[in-house]
């Protein structure tokens, strides 16, 4: 393509005769688009204004910041005890001290493991770049200094100072200092690299041994997927292991069932309702003076009554959105009644009863597909990518394959406008010489097109930044990632691709390319021949003065970097979103609620820029040493602001423990070898052009970081990932304790599809408009408690919460006339009383941060929801007397235990008064105030539950209403919970359905006889 454009330059320019036609202008400027521009003045510039700025920003956050809790220190709110950061005073320099006083040891507990590592990083490119840029001015600036005035003293050209500090006149004896600087960088980089290496996997065994991970469901459950169909059950999940690892203990296990189009439905009921509270916030903005007409919307096309609206005529909203969240709500309802009858999926999930047996066996299974199946250790469950946990391997590896090329076509399809950007929006001049209508609009008006200058290639250059991560990640999506932690490694891993091969390859060496494209062009028409013309070019050469001649502007380009880092700590963006938000929009009370939740941290993105950073400093390290002072200025700033941003605003959207680390640690090794190029680069060019002596000698460092990277993957990965990778000898009296816990644990709620059990959300009104919310809602007006109980749209009105009555003042969502409707208070509208909802901190760190229990388990103790088959109901039986009957030819025997609970038991509850219960008393304790008072559900028929146990049996004592246990109305479901989901213990070891049935009295299953 650039052969092609030369092409026509210049025969345009023959044709027109005059050497100053657009034409070659452009093919001037394409091939040196930074003359005139860069200077030893914008480094002084860059550096003045980078730290000005800093230094004025970090004095007015100073002082903001004690009177800004809500925007710069939410986590001082929000957090737990076990989480809280170090408390913060008021004066304006007290927010310095947490950040020189708080250790490693503490962060831990206090960020979590994912923000530990990164900070461990973010100090690790600090304390390693602050090293080599003392090696780098003491070695390479003298050699370099010298060499040039050497060659000024035989009356070569002058050059500003910042030239004279490359490599760009360098004799061939001071490219020796290269090479030397090369094998010293790189031992430095593998001294750190291995360093942290060791810090990680102390970090990872410290997190085995928390009493956080002990206790959590997650840490000793597998997860299983790609399973064979005849495999597709809890006995099959078993039967599975049972290949790899026949000595294990009993696992408890649970198949997922297909839930179809649930998750769909529950997604447009959010949005349903999200559309609801934005039409009643801008309708009811002033109660006191309504607008004169009711808000109209068009249909959406996703509605299947969409055929039925007439064409073209838009509706009432507030009775559209309300009649669509009813029919959503219905078809939910009865989704969620028949889950049980649908199909299984080829995944689920084996928990055990000891941490380090599950780590063992996946360990055992990590390069092992048995009978098809992928085994590894399982998620959180709020990691997983539940839509695609159901694609084969075949499908995953299409879409990875398509996933690539739309990445690689993007990556390419962008080096056009990159290089155009880099021309002709940094300096608008450029365009007026190629255009010139532009020219003379410039002439006229240069005040408008200064600040334009100045506004559009930043404004530009970030808007591409912030979209290419959505892009990135909805393509990851699509491509079958099956886990949100997983998801974001790959994001960053394409991000960085994205922005070395365009923001640095092409960037640097688009202007060497054309240039040396333009002198063969110059060659073959004036009648040489074209390889001749290429065999004369030296092209390494050229390379190395291009790459010289740009390098002033990556110390400027990373000198400014000190100001965004400054500008993230203000959290400008934020201020003024809110701002705008409040002052000329209607937010929702969620949209405030939300408003003032800690934000979570994007970790792809910001590793990505670091680790951006890191390989323009280390290409450029050998031929502009500034470079390495100007990214050991900005880590050693930024290390100490992302900690604070961390400690006190920032949260771990999803928590994986640390598991970046590895991709952290490749990419560091690629931009090492990316650098020894670099060298060998140099030592081609300016080294001893017979013997070629200086470049090999900088060969074996690429071989040698390829080996340091596979003796670290071999030495630390399985350490870092397994809590044990040796099988360990369980005595009878010590697993007991451990396996009876199997029984309060529920496997298949906690690790079933969240559409089977997700509260549905409830539309939020502001209180002021209570009393004018029934004038204007035309939608049914009673709570269900005087409706058929067999109506499945009548449960709940317009949420999975039970209708609410009148609540206790001071509640925060509190309800009125209106059900289905949840009425929040100005003072209530702040997370820190919805911090105990879903719906609320799914993406806000997750159940931990705030107290909740998530995922923990305790022995012992009933779970919140039902339960999955349990194959631990006699502990220490070894796994050998399993069964050796092969599946039939019908395929896997049916066993609906691993779902149970969605289908409500058969025995009978009390049927509620309508009097309010003591559950629903004025005393109720709940943080969300959203159960006080109410009175108890409606019931409906239970239908028959024919593996939990026989009609009549009578319910448990603790979950009866009569008891003073806890009685399951207070999850907000009634006593079958949401969707009748069951909350009562099944008899599982006398049940015909259950895997230990099964294996009691079968004979020793010999291994050799497969299924």
């Amino acid at each position: 393509m650039a052969l092609e454009w030369s092409l026509l330059f210049r025969r345009q320019e023959q044709e027109g005769g005059d050497r100053n036609n657009p034409a070659q202008e452009l093919l001037d400027l394409l091939s040196d688009p930074f003359a005139g521009q860069l200077a030893a003045a914008s480094v002084y510039s860059a550096l003045g204004i980078s730290l000005g700025f800093t230094v004025f920003i970090a004095i007015c956050f100073s002082f903001l910041r004690p009177y800004n809790q809500a925007v710069y220190a939410p986590k001082l709110k929000h957090a737990n005890e076990r989480h809280a950061p170090p408390p913060l005073g008021k004066q304006p320099w007290s927010w310095i001290t947490p950040l020189v006083t708080t250790r490693e040891e503490a962060l831990v507990h206090q960020i979590g493991m994912d923000a530990t590592i990164f900070l461990r990083f973010v100090r690790m490119c600090r304390n390693m770049f602050i090293v080599l840029a003392m090696l780098g001015l003491a070695i390479l600036v003298p050699i370099h200094w010298d060499n040039w005035n050497d060659i000024a003293e035989h009356g070569a050209a002058p050059e500003q100072w910042i030239m004279q500090i490359t490599p760009l006149n360098i004799s061939v004896s001071g490219t020796w200092a290269q090479v030397a600087v090369a094998w010293v960088f790189d031992f430095i980089i593998i001294g750190f690299l291995w360093w942290n290496y060791r810090k990680v996997l102390q970090l990872r065994r410290k997190y085995f041994e928390s009493e956080e991970y002990q206790n959590s469901l997650h840490s000793r459950t597998l997860m299983l997927f790609d399973i064979p169909r005849q495999g597709c059950s809890d006995e099959g999940i078993a039967r599975i292991i049972d290949g790899v690892a026949p000595n294990s203990s009993f696992a408890r296990t649970a198949i997922a069932r297909n839930v179809k189009d649930l998750p769909d439905l529950i997604a447009a009921h959010e949005h349903m309702v999200r559309k609801l509270e934005s039409v009643l916030a801008k309708y009811l903005k002033n109660p006191a003076q309504l607008p004169p007409a009711r808000p109209m919307c068009k249909p959406s096309k996703k509605d299947p009554a969409y055929d039925t609206y007439p064409k073209g005529q838009k509706l009432d909203a507030i009775e559209y959105y309300t009649q669509r969240i009813r029919n959503l709500e219905i078809q939910i309802k009865e989704v969620r009644a028949s889950v049980d009858r649908r199909s299984t999926m080829p995944y689920g999930f084996a928990s055990y009863s000891d941490i380090a047996e599950a780590h063992n066996i996946a360990y055992m299974c990590r390069k092992k597909k048995p009978h098809g199946a992928t085994i590894m250790l399982a998620p959180r469950p709020n990691d997983i990518i539940w839509p695609n946990m159901v694609l084969s391997s075949s499908a995953r590896s299409r879409r990875r394959l398509m996933s690539a090329l739309w990445v690689t076509l993007l990556t390419f399809f962008w080096i056009a406008p990159n290089a155009m950007m880099s021309i002709f929006l940094v300096n608008l001049a450029n365009l007026g010489k190629v255009w010139d209508a532009f020219q003379t609009s410039l002439e006229q008006n240069t005040t408008f097109w200064g600040i334009a200058q100045g506004i559009l290639a930043p404004a530009i250059t970030s808007l591409v930044f912030l979209l290419l991560p959505i892009i990135f990640r909805r393509l990851s999506m699509r491509a079958g990632d099956q886990t949100k932690t997983g998801r974001e490694r790959h994001v960053t891993a394409k991000l960085y691709s994205f922005f070395v091969f365009n923001n640095l390859i092409v960037f640097s060496l688009f202007s060497t390319i054309w240039g040396f494209v333009s002198g063969i062009v110059d060659s073959t028409s004036n009648g040489r021949n074209a390889w001749r013309a290429i065999l004369d070019e030296n092209i390494a050469l050229t390379l190395f003065t291009s790459l010289c001649r740009n390098s002033p502007f990556w110390v400027t380009y990373l000198l400014q970097r000190q100001l965004g880092a400054a500008i993230d700590l203000a959290q400008i963006w934020p201020l003024v979103y809110a701002f705008f938000l409040k002052k000329f929009s209607s937010p929702t009370p969620r949209e405030l609620i939300e408003l003032t939740a800690p934000p979570p941290f994007e970790y792809a993105s910001y590793y990505n820029y670091f680790l951006y950073y890191a390989t323009v400093t280390l290409c450029f390290a050998g031929l502009q040493p500034l470079v390495l002072v100007a990214t050991a200025m900005y880590f050693a700033i930024d290390s100490y602001l992302k900690k604070y941003l961390l400690l006190y605003r920032f949260v771990t959207k999803t928590e994986s423990g640390g598991v970046f680390w590895r991709v952290i640690f490749n990419r560091f090794i690629f931009a090492t070898i990316l650098s020894n190029f670099v060298v060998l680069l140099t030592c081609w060019a300016k080294g001893n052009s017979a013997t070629h002596i200086q470049f090999f000698s900088v060969c074996p460092l690429p071989f040698i970081m390829i080996a340091f990277k596979m003796y670290c993957s071999r030495t630390f990965d399985d350490k870092i990932r397994y809590y044990s990778t040796h099988a360990t000898n369980r005595h009878a009296d010590e697993a007991a304790p451990k396996e009876s816990r199997l029984r309060s644990e529920k496997l298949a709620s906690r690790f079933g599809h969240p559409a089977l059990y997700k509260p549905l959300i409830t539309p939020m009104v502001h209180q002021k408009a209570q009393n004018l919310l029934p004038s204007v809602y035309s939608g049914r007006l009673t709570d269900g408690r005087d409706a058929d109980a067999s109506d499945l749209a009548t449960v709940s009105g317009y949420s999975d919460m039970y209708a609410l009555g009148a609540m206790q003042g001071g509640k925060p969502g509190k309800s009125a006339n209106v059900p289905g409707f949840e009425f929040v208070s100005e003072n209530h509208m702040d997370f820190e009383y919805y911090k105990n909802r879903a719906e609320f901190i799914d993406d806000r760190g997750g159940n931990e941060m705030y107290g909740r229990a998530g995922d923990i388990t305790r022995p012992e103790t009933p779970g919140s929801f039902g339960e999955g088959s349990d194959h631990g109901s006699r502990p220490g039986t070894p796994l050998s007397g399993r069964s050796n009957t092969p599946f039939g030819p019908g395929g896997a025997r049916r066993t609906d235990t691993g779902y149970q609970p969605f289908r409500p038991p058969a025995a009978p509850f009390h049927q509620p008064s309508r009097q309010p219960s003591p559950l629903y008393s004025q005393e109720n304790n709940s943080s969300s105030g959203l159960v006080g008072n109410a009175a108890g559900p409606p019931m409906s028929p239970s239908p028959v539950y024919p593996y939990a146990g026989t009609p009549g049996r009578a319910t448990p004592p603790m979950f009866s209403p009569q008891a003073g246990g806890p009685s399951v109305g207070a999850l907000g479901g009634g006593p079958q919970g949401y969707s009748g989901l069951a909350q009562t213990e099944a008899e599982e070891a006398s049940d015909p359905a259950q895997y230990d049935y099964f294996r009691g009295s079968r004979p020793r299953r010999d291994p050799g006889s497969g299924w």
